[in-house]
């Protein structure tokens, strides 16, 4: 009946007026909660965007983590299309948000990072851009990134982590040593012809005070 019929599309779009409000305080608590975040630490996208769904997933919205790319797998609600295409839309919206903003950067992310593996952690250049890497930061950010670490306090580094791991060696052979030396550098992220040269020099130091070579 035609009564029926302007009842259901009136029905339907007060459905979807509902359906626009929740999304819309959903939108504006993630993007509160986002914003915390990134003025706490830097995170990049990627670490961000896990986030973000974790509290659509929580909210309802999109699927459990582990179901499939078909939508195989447990999902929160009934309506999987819509409320996954609503989703996406409120992460791409705070994303593009934090960006526009100043809160979310990856190439400022991906600096810091490299920085403070360098320098705190010891890592280098090899493992720091492997992790940046997994972590989808793009190639020339990395470089970038990469870059930015101050070579000679970076080779410092280097020598006295070889410093110590020489004294903890026991070998009465250069050949052997220097094989370990390199083996447990490259190991924690170092380049072989970053290393190679340093461990010559610290065997070479000890050839030249004629201190034995345990």
């Amino acid at each position: 009946m035609p009564g029926q019929g302007r009842m259901q599309k009136f029905m339907n779009s007060m459905e979807q007026e509902k359906r626009n409000v929740d999304q819309d305080n959903l939108y504006g608590r993630i993007l509160e909660r986002m914003r915390h975040l990134c003025s706490v630490r830097e995170y990049c996208t990627s670490d961000i965007r896990r986030k973000i769904t974790g509290m659509l997933v929580q909210a309802g919205y999109g699927k459990e983590p582990g179901a499939g790319p078909d939508g195989a797998g447990r999902q929160t609600v009934s309506a999987a299309d819509i409320r996954m295409s609503s989703a996406d839309d409120i992460e791409s919206r705070v994303i593009a948000s934090l960006i526009e903003d100043g809160y979310l950067s990856d190439r400022r992310y991906a600096a810091a990072f490299a920085r403070d593996k360098a320098s705190i952690s010891g890592w280098g250049s090899v493992k720091i851009r492997y992790a940046l890497s997994a972590k989808g930061i793009d190639k020339d950010i990395i470089a970038a990134a990469l870059e930015e670490i101050d070579g000679s306090r970076a080779s410092a580094r280097l020598e006295k982590l070889l410093e110590t791991k020489f004294r903890s060696l026991r070998s009465s052979s250069a050949d052997r040593i220097r094989d370990r030396l390199v083996r447990f550098a490259v190991g924690r992220g170092y380049s072989y012809g970053e290393v190679l040269p340093v461990a010559d020099r610290i065997i070479g130091r000890v050839a030249e005070d004629g201190t034995e070579m345990f």
